[in-house]
């Protein structure tokens, strides 16, 4: 037998196993359990009907309002009532109301909730996200997560692992959003299905935590159980920073891939020979280079999601903004993705050059990423979107459409009003620190 995945060792490790195999069914132990303000209250439910009482850990739980908040109409605010009463009653400490939140994907690596070596278990699909910062992180059910309350274990089976290794130097517009992309259009919407895709290879020492989250929280969209980048120098900085600024320490492993560690297949990714990659309605799987949908016509342009509503995310849309105006003929949505992004977006002048430029600028919420609402699309409307999926009817209208984009080609079309690469609007591309850019 080979070496061992960092996966692999992962779940070995919250199973009390000296090793797992992929197939086997584990029983794991679980550091952090999610719900946000939709999935929430079916857990609860289900929670209730098992006559547990108290959850298992109580510092272990994690409840978001993300998706509605704030309220958009009576039924959503009971589905918060519902959240927050439980919270409440559990005496739940990491409970995020609007106002003090955000989207979760983003937040909970902001709280210094998620560490490396981790096993994470959200009701929400893209909870694997939190893979970027060298953990296990997968989505499940509302009745799975209710288990994971009353006894603070999940049942799991370990996934085969699919290697990415990214070489090369990234072009000046490229990000995380890019890389992705152009991976899932090589391998498909379920070629790495029920796999664990690692991101790995010298490229990745280079690419930023913003870009990282971004390349594990798309693993879902090609099938994937879970994203993983084993945690590296520029892993540790980041974790060791946010524990300081929410005081929160707990000592983490580093676990590492064997270099025999058998893996199903391996994907080489040339980062060199990657443009700004732009996703067709309505797959993630059907990107293509920027220039082939160049032109394109859009109504609608949201920078926002748990995908692309980091800091860096606003700082790069902002530059390829400068001093230009929106097209008459779009709207444009800014919805930075918690209160902490949002507040320092605004120290830094973001939010005011998005207002002065005819964008509408939100409060932190998914809304109109899953078309709940902040953006909902109309009949046969086109919008370029810097979240995660675009398809049918996944914004609004079955007969809209949706574009996938990284925040520099959204912000660029803004302008333009219709699908242009960002040189066209803004020649120079912003500085990245920490990145190795061409």
């Amino acid at each position: 037998m080979g070496g061992r995945t960092v996966t692999e060792k992962i779940l070995a490790a919250h199973a009390g196993r000296a090793e797992v195999r992929p197939g086997e069914i584990v029983m794991c132990k679980v550091d952090l359990a999610m719900a946000n303000d939709v999935t929430a209250p079916p857990a609860v439910h289900a929670f209730e009907k098992m006559g547990v009482g108290r959850v298992w850990d109580r510092h272990k739980v994690a409840l978001v309002a993300s998706h509605f908040a704030p309220a958009k109409d009576i039924a959503s605010a009971k589905l918060m009532t519902v959240m927050r009463k439980f919270a409440l009653e559990q005496d739940i400490p990491h409970h995020f109301e609007a106002g003090k939140g955000g989207i979760e994907h983003i937040l909970l690596p902001e709280e210094a909730l998620v560490l490396p070596g981790d096993i994470v278990i959200g009701a929400d699909s893209h909870s694997c996200t939190y893979g970027a910062l060298g953990c296990f992180s997968t989505g499940v059910g509302s009745t799975d997560l209710a288990a994971v309350w009353a006894t603070g274990e999940i049942w799991l089976k370990v996934p085969e692992t699919l290697r990415i290794d990214y070489s090369g130097r990234m072009g000046p517009w490229i990000v995380g959003k890019d890389l992705i992309l152009w991976v899932i259009s090589r391998i498909g919407d379920d070629g790495a299905r029920y796999m664990a895709m690692e991101h790995t290879g010298t490229a990745v020492e280079h690419i930023s935590m913003d870009s990282r989250l971004t390349l594990t929280n798309m693993a879902i969209e090609a099938g994937a159980k879970s994203g993983i980048i084993p945690p590296d120098a520029r892993t540790i900085d980041y974790v060791r920073s946010r524990q300081a600024v929410m005081d929160r320490h707990r000592e983490f492993p580093l676990p590492a891939s064997d270099v025999d560690a058998e893996y199903a297949a391996t994907l080489d990714v040339d980062v060199s020979a990657i443009e700004p990659m732009v996703a067709r309605p309505s797959l993630p799987s059907l990107s293509e280079p920027v220039s082939a949908v160049a032109g394109t016509k859009v109504d609608q342009v949201f920078i926002g999601s748990c995908t692309n509503a980091r800091i860096e995310d606003l700082r790069i849309a902002a530059h390829v903004l400068g001093d230009n105006k929106l097209a008459p003929n779009v709207r444009a949505l800014v919805i930075p993705a918690t209160q902490r992004v949002w507040q320092q977006a605004n120290a830094e002048g973001l939010l005011d050059r998005f207002a002065a430029a005819g964008a509408a600028v939100s409060t932190p919420t998914c809304g109109a990423c899953l078309g709940a609402h902040m953006g909902v699309l109309g009949p046969g409307e086109v919008c370029i979107s810097t979240s995660n999926r675009n398809y049918v009817g996944r914004m609004g209208d079955p007969s809209a459409q949706v574009y996938l984009a990284n925040p520099a080609v959204a912000m660029a079309t803004g302008v333009a009003g219709e699908i242009v690469h960002p040189s066209e609007v803004q020649p120079v591309a912003p500085a990245r620190e920490g990145e190795l850019v061409a």
